[in-house]
């Protein structure tokens, strides 16, 4: 029992393999292979993006996906380069290189080593906790604002065209006017529109055949026959070399210029990996493990760096191709860094005839399964405050960027959590004739109170924020009683916590009460709290006497206090 749990904790994929399903087979490879389409040209620009050779792109997706299966938790995530860690890569890398290639590659593995290093400390450290703060408000945002990203930054290829927007905006501005100006390529509009038809009609018939596959496989033929290489954007040749180290001339003094860098990517990678595993598993039904996340993708980091590969994360982009093809587990990673190897070594032409607007076309079709409207729509329904938070994790990373986003969310999840807390809700309780218990008095108006007899309930913490809210309350409903008041009872078991300041103010309601003859009493106080009082120095203020175990008996106690 113990090995099988150090195995689902450190190598998850050995968990998977043992159960994996007959039936799974099929539509991971076929996702698999639909996907290795798609990481080709993607790791080999992203490579170019950051000033590496493209080879180093092909080597940062090869090894990370298969290192990934044997120790990600996420069953169908995919790994490696992506568009927000190539500049940051660049940045840090080139200066120190001097316009050696060579002492490139080995500074940008250097770079990826130090990233994972500082990730696997991290989840060691369990400070993976930090996916716990992305709430369903936030994925679904941060969902709906990457697939318009994505859409976007992909329509000009699709059309035959090129802009070079610096944000969403400009890019739509850019695109916009590049096609008023008649900038669309025919052909490769043709060919990029056609593929999205094909696929939509393969998944609109329910086809067991992916769409994704005939569409990369048939403007291949169609490059091919009608010598479309020579007209629209092609993907191009792959190059030649397998992942191998590439770490020579690095010195002591390198490292120190990198871990500044390598922390700040790793902080990248890691928010948005987390938010995409979360999202992606909840989307299943399962969950993943923050920590294990993180050192997982650090892990993956590593065995990248170490073989001629930089740093890399999740994919906002291919991972939705994956899902969209019907993986089930990470299979179908391994099968794409395979057909990666197998194409380098057998066929690096085949790529010469994979158009551009083709690949575009897989893209838009898989980012736009992300938006999620209805969801949006249900929000609002409910709580408009989420809506909010999910309104401003959309803006955030359509607008501002992927971490920037995500980091506006949760601070106003946290504005948002303090507004609950500072303003809960609060009301008096009464008793509802032939309904046993005590009930609230805003849902039960016709409810009768105790004569001589305030019960009131605070749903929260009392803490510095809030106990001048609570103080004041209880002095309101004392006030509007209809009879004069002996006793006052707090309906204690939803209040979880006491701070120094809610302390004062106690003392401060209790003395008030005092001096116009009421008793402060407490029923199901929780004994955490009762601690904290006594801690706090309240003991003897408040001793046994004020507290009861639970409304029933407090209120037999002031029946009985109470001169007949």
């Amino acid at each position: 029992m113990r090995r099988e749990s150090l195995t689902r904790t450190w190598l998850p994929g050995i968990e998977v393999a043992r159960k994996y399903q007959r039936s799974w087979l099929r539509t991971d490879i076929t996702a698999g292979i639909a996907l290795t389409a798609l990481l080709i040209p993607a790791g080999m620009g992203y490579a170019q993006a950051a000033g590496l050779p493209p080879e180093t792109g092909l080597y940062a997706t090869i090894v990370p996906l298969l290192v990934y299966a044997l120790v990600g938790p996420s069953k169908i995530l995919v790994l490696g380069p992506d568009s927000s860690l190539a500049p940051i890569i660049g940045a840090a890398v080139l200066p120190l290189a001097a316009g050696d290639p060579a002492r490139a590659v080995a500074l940008a593995g250097l770079l990826a080593i130090l990233m994972g290093a500082i990730l696997i400390v991290g989840g060691l450290l369990r400070l993976g906790f930090v996916t716990d703060l992305l709430s369903k408000p936030i994925r679904l945002g941060y969902l709906n604002g990457i697939a318009l990203v994505v859409v976007v930054s992909q329509i000009p290829k699709l059309l035959g065209f090129s802009v070079d927007g610096v944000n969403l905006i400009d890019e739509i501005r850019q695109t916009a006017s590049a096609i008023a100006d008649g900038e669309i390529d025919p052909t490769a509009a043709a060919v990029g529109v056609g593929g999205i038809a094909v696929i939509l009609a393969f998944k609109l018939f329910h086809s067991r055949i992916p769409g994704v596959l005939v569409a990369v496989i048939g403007s291949i033929a169609l490059a091919y026959a009608l010598h479309l290489d020579d007209e629209i954007p092609m993907v191009g040749a792959l190059p030649h070399g397998l992942p191998a180290p590439a770490l020579g001339g690095l010195q002591w003094s390198d490292v120190l210029e990198l871990v500044g860098p390598a922390a700040g990517i790793a902080l990248v990678a890691f928010a948005d990996t987390g938010v995409l595993s979360r999202t992606f598993a909840a989307r299943r039904g399962e969950s993943v493990d923050g920590s294990q996340e993180m050192r997982a993708i650090g892990t993956a980091n590593v065995a990248s760096g170490v073989l001629g590969g930089f740093p890399m994360s999740a994919s906002s982009s291919r991972t939705p191709v994956a899902e969209q093809n019907g993986a089930k587990t990470q299979l179908t990673g391994v099968v794409g860094a395979v057909l990666i190897v197998v194409f380098i070594l057998v066929a690096p032409g085949l790529t010469s005839y994979l158009p551009t607007a083709a690949l575009a076309a897989v893209v838009i079709v898989a980012a736009t399964s992300l938006v999620d409207i209805r969801s949006l729509v249900e929000m609002w329904s409910m709580s408009r405050i989420e809506t909010g938070l999910a309104i401003a994790a959309f803006l955030g990373v359509a607008l501002v960027g992927v971490l920037e986003g995500i980091l506006i969310a949760i601070g106003l999840s946290f504005v948002a959590v303090v507004v609950h807390a500072w303003r809960p809700y609060r009301t008096e309780l009464v008793v509802v004739p032939g309904v046993d218990g005590y009930h609230d008095v805003k849902r039960n108006p016709t409810g009768r109170r105790i004569p001589g007899l305030v019960i009131v309930r605070f749903d929260a913490q009392l803490f510095f924020a809030n106990g001048a809210i609570f103080d004041d309350y209880t002095r309101r409903v004392v006030a509007r009683a209809p009879e004069p008041v002996r006793w006052v009872i707090v309906a204690a078991e939803p209040i979880t916590g006491l701070d120094t300041t809610a302390m004062d103010e106690l003392v401060e309601l209790d003395q008030y009460l005092s001096s116009n003859g009421i008793q402060l009493v407490f029923a199901e106080m929780k004994d955490p709290v009762k601690d904290k009082l006594r801690l706090l120095g309240l003991g003897e203020r408040f001793g046994p006497d004020h507290f009861f175990p639970t409304l029933d008996t407090a209120v037999e106690a002031f029946r009985g206090d109470v001169p007949r």
